[in-house]
């Protein structure tokens, strides 16, 4: 597969996940997006290699405004099972 030149990558990453969630992200915005492995062979070249996510050049700069502004956003305060107390227990009655 050869990369479009008519696209510019937004997006670098070496796990294809990532690059998943980006692509979703544009999408959600409107934005299409492509995702591209970039392997090499291991042997020849160890460690080279990865995934982009590449986009129309009159998209680019909203699609990296978008990748910034999540990767910027505060991560989700976890929350633990709610405690049940004695006044929420259906059987208590």
């Amino acid at each position: 597969m050869s990369i479009d030149p008519e696209l510019v990558t937004v997006f670098d990453t070496q796990e294809e996940s990532e690059a998943l969630v980006v692509q979703s992200l544009l999408a959600s915005a409107g934005i299409d997006a492509v995702i591209t492995n970039l392997q090499a062979p291991q042997d020849v070249l160890p460690g080279v290699g990865g995934v982009v996510v590449r986009v129309n050049p009159a998209q680019a700069d909203d699609a990296r405004s978008i990748i910034n502004d999540y990767n910027n956003a505060p991560e989700p305060e976890e929350t633990g099972p709610e405690e049940v107390g004695e006044d929420s227990d259906p059987e208590a009655e």
